[in-house]
């Protein structure tokens, strides 16, 4: 074979790489299309609207930052945002309790532990509306169960879901409840990951059963508690389905116990005020944001990865 029947029936290296690069775009393509198309374009679009005012029929007009001076002097946002972080602050204390119930389920030698894990992990596949109801029946004034158990003890319960603060303890209390399922799968896949070893050399050293929890377990397990102390603060921060289905719109105490994403629902579909709805989007996102960032920053000093 001649040197230019070899060099042609070989493809030159430049002409095979672009011709390979094309093929990465070619399967993150849909996937980029998808992000920018659902995520990137919708906050887009709300910051537009957020200097926007919109009329009953439709029609949009720019008011420059008067949604935004709008915010500042709306009294329902301080009291929504307290909401907020009260309710999300209560639902992360649910994550010790994780903590203890998955070491408790990862227990060598645990009878039914099987049936245990079906069991807490039951209100993670039941419909959050269905949820609500249930609770909001056990929460009754007059028949509910938890006022029941607190008159037997000669303790008059209170109106759990339609007094303001006690309303939003009681949507705290099932907001913790029901983030319990994916925390203890999730700490269970990270037990199951630390040797052995350690809690052979840990009771070698004289460590009993509850210095084996502070000293191996709980350090070991701190980027699995960070990353939940992550997607739990973000579920609390979007509070809505649990506190709509427990209160109602038509209750007294909802003026006094709505969360921001409640309070944008109510602008944006009730007011049909979409311009100051754009405006506490856009509050929310932020407040998400910076409560990240302060996480990840303050994890370097709690987190160990080794």
């Amino acid at each position: 074979m001649s040197h230019e029947t070899a060099g042609a029936a070989v493809a030159p290296p430049r002409r095979r790489r672009r011709a390979e690069g094309w093929w990465p775009l070619v399967f993150l393509g849909p996937l980029m299309i998808g992000i920018v198309v659902f995520y990137f374009w919708p906050i887009l679009a709300t910051v537009i609207n957020s200097f926007s005012t919109f009329g009953p029929f439709g029609g949009r007009s720019f008011n420059g930052l008067a949604n935004y001076a709008e915010l500042l002097t709306d009294s329902f946002i301080p009291r929504a945002i307290l909401n907020t972080l009260i309710y999300t602050l209560i639902v992360l204390c649910g994550i010790p309790l994780a903590v203890c119930f998955a070491s408790l389920l990862n227990q060598k030698g645990l009878r039914f532990a099987r049936f245990y894990q079906v069991l807490f992990f039951l209100p993670a596949v039941s419909m959050p509306v269905a949820v609500a109801l249930v609770w909001r029946m056990i929460f009754n004034k007059e028949f509910g169960l938890v006022n029941w158990l607190l008159s037997a003890v000669g303790i008059e319960g209170p109106y759990w879901v339609t007094a303001p603060w006690w309303s939003l303890l009681a949507v705290s209390i099932v907001g913790l409840w029901a983030s319990l399922p994916l925390a203890i799968i999730i700490l269970g896949a990270g037990l199951r990951g630390i040797p052995a070893e350690l809690y052979e050399a840990a009771q070698l050293d004289g460590a009993g059963p509850v210095r084996q929890f502070f000293s191996v377990t709980v350090p070991l397990l701190t980027p699995s508690i960070f990353f939940l102390s992550i997607i739990t603060a973000i579920n609390g921060f979007q509070l809505f389905d649990l506190l709509f289905a427990m209160m109602g719109q038509a209750n007294p105490a909802m003026a006094d116990t709505q969360s921001l994403v409640y309070l944008f629902y109510s602008e944006a579909f009730r007011q049909n005020n979409q311009g100051y709805a754009s405006v506490i989007a856009l509050l929310i996102l932020a407040i998400i944001g910076l409560f990240t960032l302060l996480q990840f920053r303050l994890q370097r000093r709690w987190v160990h990865y080794e």
